[in-house]
């Protein structure tokens, strides 16, 4: 069964670029490599050829899965969410209570995270631990490497 994956309108976006891109660029290329490999002789011996097959193998099943992650996205409704509590979309002022350092991450369904980018996870450890929280709350948040206690400084939506 599939799952179904929630969007900022830029996520949805990029995923209907990298689509679009693997089916009218990509997968040309890919016939155009099987075409040029059979023209080069014997199929059975054909180490060329058996390479560009495989390759469009894997470029179909790359696109089919886009597809059905596409088919199953929804796009979420900024206007809806409650700024008063840190939720999908919210910027996050935090401050660690054990270094004094502050941190800033935008809360991001799974498949948009790019922790360079200051966008973490909902489903991740910081992530869940955030969820709900107020300005002014503390999170207790259990990771591998053990506990952190962050502190909720600010909440914002962009």
């Amino acid at each position: 069964m599939s799952t179904v994956s929630y969007y900022t309108a830029e996520g949805l976006k990029k995923l209907r670029e990298e689509l679009d891109h693997l089916k009218s660029i990509e997968r040309p290329k890919a016939s155009q490599a099987i075409a040029e490999a059979r023209d080069k002789g014997d199929l059975s011996e054909n180490a060329e050829y058996d390479a560009a097959k495989e390759a469009q193998g894997m470029l179909e099943m790359r696109i089919a899965k886009l597809e059905e992650v596409h088919s199953n996205a929804r796009l979420i409704d900024e206007t809806n969410l409650d700024v008063s509590k840190v939720l999908v979309l919210s910027n996050v002022k935090i401050k660690n209570q054990a270094n004094g350092m502050e941190l800033k991450y935008t809360l991001v369904a799974e498949s948009e995270a790019d922790l360079k980018s200051g966008k973490i996870s909902v489903t991740s450890p910081i992530g869940k631990g955030l969820l709900g929280k107020s300005v002014g709350q503390i999170a207790e948040i259990t990771v591998p490497n053990g506990k952190l206690i962050f502190e909720v400084l600010e909440i914002s939506r962009d």
